[in-house]
């Protein structure tokens, strides 16, 4: 059976002569029905395989969030390049949730979880990284160029990603990422949760931690709203800026004043993402 027996479509919507797309597919990592949407540009409609960047959505978000609000889509038909955005974790009614919007369902921040019940479906990690592009390299006309961006919740999982997965991606990039979430609040509830109370595993998804640590270097932009409410709780870019300063890492940092947290903030700068990308995809 060939991958696009595997998925079923969604919904079909054209734009800027490129096409957006939903589709569903059980997931054999995750163990339950997932969703996607992918945005091919017009030159895939040649039969040239174009690059794909990867996009993760925050807190309570699905796939429909960053397609829907971001503006992204005129960039990527001039630039010729492919958005996959997932879903934010499992769901179904057999998986296991929570009654706060930061765990459980809409807050899967892709890791890989080892305790019950959670272990069960939350395998976000093992999905974005593996799983997915294997599905959407099989079945569309896309490249094995890949890069990884994300929002909040979603930008701790592009960097986390990227760079403990350094070969699999050409750059990386993050909006208002949870960037050292071993002392976020988010974090602790998250990761105690999800992959237990020994800290020493939390590391292994912590941004800041990784970014210390690193030998390998990506090119890395971060992007943060400096009227952002969770900026000094949640977020913390200081402990990712000072990670970098240790290590050397070559991160692009910039804080933009009077910007908050939201899709108005996202809009703003996505452009200058995606050519961020495109630079580091054609290389």
């Amino acid at each position: 059976m060939t991958a696009e027996h595997l998925i079923e479509s969604v919904s079909v919507n054209k734009i800027f002569g490129g096409w957006h797309k939903q589709y569903s597919h059980q997931s054999k990592v995750l163990n339950c029905p997932m969703q996607f949407a992918i945005y091919l540009p017009p030159q895939a409609a040649n039969g040239k395989k174009v690059p794909v960047l990867y996009w993760l959505s925050g807190l309570t978000c699905s796939d429909e969030n960053f397609m829907q609000k971001a503006g992204a889509m005129r960039v990527a038909a001039e630039l010729g390049i492919a958005i996959v955005a997932p879903d934010t974790s499992p769901r179904g009614d057999d998986v296991a949730d929570d009654e706060g919007y930061d765990l459980g369902k809409g807050a899967g921040f892709y890791v890989n979880a080892t305790q019950a019940p959670w272990n069960k479906h939350y395998q976000m990690y093992d999905y974005v990284v593996n799983e997915l592009p294997a599905l959407i390299e099989a079945t569309f006309p896309v490249s094995d160029k890949r890069a990884i961006s994300g929002h909040s919740m979603g930008g701790h999982g592009a960097l986390v990603i990227g760079m403990r997965n350094p070969e699999r991606y050409s750059s990386m990039s993050a909006f208002s990422p949870i960037c050292h979430p071993v002392t976020a609040p988010w974090g602790k509830k998250a990761f105690t949760a999800y992959l237990g109370k020994d800290k020493a595993t939390w590391q292994e998804y912590d941004a800041s931690e990784l970014m210390r640590k690193a030998t390998t270097h990506l090119p890395v932009k971060v992007d943060q709203g400096g009227a952002d409410d969770f900026l000094v709780e949640q977020l913390q870019p200081e402990a990712l800026e000072a990670a970098a300063k240790a290590s050397g890492y070559p991160l692009i940092l910039d804080i933009h004043e009077g910007y908050d947290h939201s899709y108005y903030f996202i809009s703003s700068f996505i452009e200058d993402h995606l050519r961020f990308h495109a630079e580091h995809l054609s290389k």
